[in-house]
C-alpha cells in the first residue's frame, strides 16, 4: 500500500461489569487489512463471549477469502443461544481493505458507519442482502488519503439517556462531532480517545451500556529512522550514517557517542542547547540534516514512560507533556503524532560509560528499553522494525 491504514479502538464497559460486551478484531496481512467490530447481546460474560466469537470468526474467515454468506452462516450456527431472549447473535460491522484501496463493508444492526472525505460525509450506496433471515447491508468504495471511517456500537447512541441528554446522543449529533474530529485530528488514537471520553462524560462515569469506537484513518506513510548506540563493528559507522541519510524519513539520533559518529561522518557540527535540560532528561542538541538529537538511554527511558502514560490514558487527546521543550517530550511527540512507521537502528557496542557503577543500573538495559518502546508503539498502531548493528 502507498498509504498507511491507521486503526485504533477504545471501549468502556457497562458500569459494574468486568468484561466488555463489544469486541474489535483487527488482522493485517500482506494483501489486506480486516477490521471487525461486534456487539454481543446484553452485557457481561455472555455478551463478551458472543462478541468475541463473532469478531474472531468473521475476521478469520474474511482473511481466508470466505464469502459474507458463508461467514454469517458460520456465525449463526456457532453462537450459543441466549436462554432469556431465545436469540443467538451479535451485531457486527466488517471491513476489508485490499492493497489497492478497495473497501468492502458488511453491516448488521450496528449504528450506520461514518465516513468522511475532505471534511464532508461520504454517502455510500448500500445493498440489502438476506442471509438466514438477517438483513445485511453491503457497500464498496475506493479509499483516498485523508479518508476517515468511524464505527461505533450502540452504547454511544445511548450515552446520556435520562441524565445529561433526555434522548441520548443522537446519530446526527454524533456524526457532526466525529466529522469535526476528523478535520482536526491526525491519528485514529486521538479521534477514538476523544470520542470515548465524551461518551464516558455523558454517562457521568457510569456507562449504561458497553460503548466502543473503532476508527480507521488513511494516512500518508511517515517514517522515522532512530539511530542509537555505536555499531559493534566500527567499520559500519559510515554505512549506517549513509543509510540514515537516505530517504525522506525524519532522522533521530539518541546518544552522545552516536551523535559524534554522525558528526564525524557527515562533517557537521553539534550544538548543545543547555536550555532544553529538564529533570531526568539531559539537553537536546542540533545538527544540520538531523531532525532531533538527544542524549541516549536516559532520554529513551523517559520517552518510554511518556508513551506508557499516553497508552494508559484512554481519553487523552491533548497531552500537555508532549509539548514540553525537552528531548523526551519531543521524541515522544514524534513517535506518537508524526509517524506511521518507526525503524530503530540499535548499535550493540558496549559503551564504557555504562559500566560505571555510579551510573543508574537502567543504563545497562538499552536493548530492553528499545524493545519496550517497540511494544508500546505497536500498541498504539505503529509499524515498528528493529535492526541491530
Amino acid at each position: 500500500m502507498k498509504y498507511f491504514i491507521d486503526i485504533f479502538h477504545n471501549s468502556i464497559n457497562k458500569y459494574g461489569e468486568q468484561l466488555c460486551g463489544d469486541k474489535v478484531e483487527i488482522i493485517r496481512t500482506d494483501d489486506s487489512v480486516i477490521a471487525v467490530l461486534s456487539d454481543g447481546l446484553g452485557s457481561g460474560v455472555k455478551a463478551n463471549i458472543l462478541a468475541t466469537l463473532t469478531a474472531k470468526i468473521a475476521a478469520t474467515m474474511l482473511k481466508e477469502g470466505a464469502s459474507i454468506k458463508d461467514t454469517v452462516d458460520t456465525i449463526v450456527n456457532t453462537l450459543p443461544e441466549c436462554q432469556v431472549r431465545k436469540l443467538a447473535y451479535s451485531t457486527f460491522t466488517m471491513i476489508k481493505i485490499d492493497k489497492s484501496g478497495k473497501v468492502y463493508i458488511a453491516e448488521y444492526d450496528n449504528p450506520p458507519i461514518f465516513i468522511y472525505r475532505n471534511g464532508i460525509d461520504l454517502e455510500l450506496k448500500k445493498r440489502k442482502i438476506d442471509i438466514n433471515g438477517k438483513t445485511i447491508l453491503e457497500s464498496n468504495f475506493k479509499l483516498m488519503v485523508g479518508d476517515n471511517i468511524s464505527v461505533i456500537s450502540d452504547g454511544a447512541v445511548h450515552a446520556g439517556v435520562g441524565a445529561l441528554l433526555n434522548l441520548g446522543w443522537q446519530w446526527d449529533n454524533i456524526n457532526g462531532y466525529l466529522r469535526d474530529l476528523a478535520k482536526v485530528e491526525k491519528t485514529s488514537r486521538n479521534i477514538s480517545g476523544n470520542f470515548i471520553g465524551v461518551c464516558n462524560n455523558l454517562y457521568e462515569d457510569h456507562p449504561g451500556d458497553d460503548t466502543t469506537i473503532m476508527n480507521i484513518r488513511v494516512r500518508e506513510i511517515e517514517n522515522i529512522d532512530l539511530f542509537t548506540g555505536p555499531p559493534e563493528d566500527r567499520d559500519m559507522d559510515k554505512w549506517i550514517i549513509n543509510k540514515l541519510s537516505k530517504g525522506n524519513s525524519k532522522k533521530v539520533i539518541c546518544g552522545g557517542t552516536t551523535a559524534n559518529i554522525a558528526s564525524r561522518e557527515l562533517n557537521r557540527e553539534i550544538y548543545v542547547d543547555i536550555e532544553t535540560m529538564a529533570k531526568d532528561v539531559p539537553p537536546m542538541a542540533y545538527m544540520d540534516g538531523i531532525d532531533l538529537v538527544t542524549e541516549g538511554v536516559l532520554t529513551l527511558k523517559q520517552t518510554l514512560e511518556l508513551l506508557k502514560t499516553y497508552s494508559m490514558d484512554n481519553f487523552t487527546t491533548k497531552a500537555n507533556y508532549l509539548n514540553e521543550n525537552n528531548g523526551a517530550s519531543k521524541l515522544a511527540n514524534y513517535l506518537i503524532n508524526e509517524c506511521t512507521h518507526v525503524h530503530f537502528w540499535v548499535g550493540k557496542a558496549v559503551n564504557p560509560a555504562h559500566q560505571n557503577p555510579n551510573f543508574p543500573t537502567s543504563l545497562n538495559i538499552k536493548l530492553k528499553i528499545v524493545g519496550e518502546l517497540a511494544n508500546e508503539l505497536e500498541n498504539i498502531g505503529k509499524q515498528v522494525t528493529i535492526t541491530y548493528i
